[in-house]
């Protein structure tokens, strides 16, 4: 193994149970990252990406193989994996500094002062230029800002590693594009490792490191892995005209409509896969994953 592997994901299955048996959302999921690294997942709904994605937070045991973190096998939920979602689910009743506060005092109590907390809040703000809405609650603060809150939260919980499940989906394309940016001055400045599930191959190819390319369901597993070898930082409007980037968006593109056709292409409505295969959280509000994440 890479001395700088801290990651990796060996021979993973994963079985859901149904009416009529069991459904293989993942079969053979095999992958190393290196500490630091970025990565995005990217396939058609329904290939397993936040399967993949929760295996690693520890909210979901794979059947088979498993999940290996600075050599600990991973069994449940920690703080050192944050996971930010598409949702950004923060407590409608806290302010945007309560909201952080909360991860906070659940990794650093006994090991911080009060003084100090309050210092890493307001720097984890600012990381995320949130520091102006500190007292506004999230009815008082667009789509944008509580993503930016959301990856705040879970950013002071200062995580080895940072899960993203497609935080940025929801939101109109100026402001995604500005958080892209905001996340690519955050992993810069900070060097954690990142897997973030992505449906966008220009975000995947400007943001990645290597982009995995999953097959489609059931007994979905990598199909591809592309290194993005681009240097940092990147601009995008200077990456529009470089040929590198358009050469691996479109190797992306080719996999994804070429190799692997899409669902309703082949046959497959999306229904026809087991409930959760791409998002297994049906029966688990996004808030209360949150907490179980930060309190564990």
């Amino acid at each position: 193994m890479n001395d700088k592997c801290h990651l990796e994901l060996t021979h993973v299955n994963i079985d859901f149970p149904t009416d009529t048996g069991p459904f293989r959302a993942l079969e053979d999921v095999s992958l190393k990252i290196d500490k630091g690294e970025f990565i995005t997942l990217i396939g058609h709904s329904g290939c397993g990406k936040s399967t993949v994605l929760n295996i690693v937070a520890g909210l979901h045991r794979a059947t088979a193989g498993g999940v290996i973190l600075n050599g600990r096998e991973v069994v449940e939920p920690g703080p050192e994996r944050a996971v930010v979602f598409q949702n950004h689910s923060l407590l409608p009743w806290l302010s945007t500094y309560e909201n952080v506060e909360l991860g906070v005092k659940q990794v650093f109590k006994g090991k911080k002062s009060r003084a100090e907390m309050r210092d890493w809040i307001e720097h984890n703000l600012e990381l995320v230029h949130m520091s102006h809405a500190r007292d506004k609650r999230p009815d008082e603060i667009s789509g944008g800002m509580k993503q930016r809150v959301g990856i705040a939260r879970a950013l002071a919980m200062q995580p080895e590693v940072l899960l993203m499940d497609e935080p940025f989906g929801a939101l109109d394309a100026l402001t995604r594009a500005h958080l892209q940016d905001s996340l690519m001055e955050i992993h810069a400045s900070l060097g954690n490792t990142v897997i973030m599930i992505t449906h966008d191959v220009d975000e995947a190819v400007l943001l990645s490191d290597r982009i995995v390319m999953m097959t489609n369901g059931p007994a979905a597993t990598i199909g591809e892995v592309l290194h993005i070898q681009l240097e940092r930082p990147r601009e995008r409007l200077a990456l529009a005209d470089d040929a590198r980037y358009n050469h691996y968006r479109s190797n992306v593109l080719k996999f994804l409509y070429e190799r692997q056709k899409r669902p309703e292409e082949s046959g497959e409505a999306d229904d026809a896969a087991a409930p959760g295969t791409d998002d297994p959280r049906e029966d688990v509000k996004p808030e209360n994953i949150a907490l179980r994440v930060v309190g564990s």
